[in-house]
């Protein structure tokens, strides 16, 4: 097939697209660039060692995702383009429903347009707020937590009425968990500039000296180290699962979580990692979030039994890969 991926230029986009390519399927990557780098897309090419289609176009704009699909016989979308900091939307809430929300729109309008009946959506499993773990795709959905999730929330819903409104379109609607690690290529990875938002790029940069310590927000939950729990996934397990959904969609909406069904509490991961690693990673415990959860981990039978799609990669292999990729990175500069 191929397969649009929008915001394939982007952390779990760049991953999916390898494993697309690497299943058969041909992919086009649109991607403004604005969190992704051309340079991904070659060292996508790299990977699987041949050309890859990419066009840099802002997936909000009508006109540039109806020129993809007017000349590119595309299959199937796989929808990644948007901007994902919970701390960010809260500050600049008008950007993410903005960037989240139209470009679904759009790229839902053009595949109605040009009758592309095949539409994976990358969600999230933040859309489960403070259920009762693990998650299960059932739950209902609990009230707004930030912009971000409610951008996620919108989404899911549009592409849900849309499909109620046309029963030949095909939804796979995936909510992962905590995708960390990176290609064991060492070529493709979490390259967040700046101080991260999400832990694996922070625990490289304090691993490398870029960074003195990983703040540790809280550790007086009920865990089994106060740390907070959650469900740590390789980002290539990730990328599997959206290919498994792609090749096993069925007609009307499917919901599936991508998670490895366990909890890893932040000190594990930490302690995972210098231990793999063979490299010290200061840290420091400070007050809890506001919002955060002391357990996220999710119910992975539905996608198991339905899709063949289990994650077959281990902590060990995710902080091992995250690492391999941000000293490949460094040495390069």
């Amino acid at each position: 097939m191929n397969i649009l991926v929008a915001g394939g230029a982007g952390y779990v986009g760049s991953h999916t697209a390898v494993a697309l390519l690497e299943a058969g399927h041909n992919v086009i990557i649109a991607d403004n660039l604005t969190a992704g780098n051309e340079k991904v897309v070659r060292n996508i090419e790299k990977v699987v060692k041949h050309k890859v289609a990419f066009y840099k176009a802002d997936l909000n704009d009508h006109s540039a995702v109806d020129y993809l699909f007017a000349n590119y016989d595309i299959d199937g979308v796989m929808h990644f383009a948007g901007c994902k900091s919970d701390s960010e939307s809260v500050k600049k809430p008008l950007k993410y429903y903005r960037n989240n929300v139209i470009s679904t729109i759009v790229l839902t309008e053009a595949c109605m347009r040009y009758n592309v009946n095949k539409f994976v959506f990358s969600s999230t499993a933040k859309l489960y707020g403070d259920n009762v773990v693990p998650f299960n795709e059932a739950m209902n959905l609990l009230p707004k937590v930030n912009p971000f999730t409610e951008s996620k929330v919108m989404s899911e819903e549009i592409l849900k009425d849309t499909a109620k409104a046309n029963p030949d379109f095909a939804v796979a609607l995936l909510r992962y968990f905590n995708p960390i690690g990176a290609h064991e290529s060492g070529l493709l990875g979490d390259s967040q500039e700046g101080e991260p938002s999400n832990i694996m790029p922070y625990i490289n940069k304090v691993a490398k000296g870029i960074l003195s310590r990983v703040k540790v927000f809280g550790d007086d939950y009920d865990t089994k180290d106060g740390t907070g729990v959650r469900d740590y996934i390789h980002v290539m397990d990730v990328a599997e699962g959206h290919v498994a959904a792609l090749i096993h969609l069925t007609k009307g909406v499917n919901i599936y979580n991508l998670g490895t069904g366990k909890g890893t509490t932040v000190l594990e991961l930490i302690k995972t990692f210098e231990k793999e690693n063979e490299v010290k990673v200061p840290y420091q415990i400070v007050g809890r979030r506001k919002g955060d959860l002391a357990e996220s981990y999710a119910d992975v039978k539905k996608a198991k039994k339905e899709l063949g799609w289990e994650a077959k990669r281990d902590l060990n292999d995710m902080v091992r890969d995250a690492w391999r990729f941000k000293l490949k990175k460094e040495n390069k500069r």
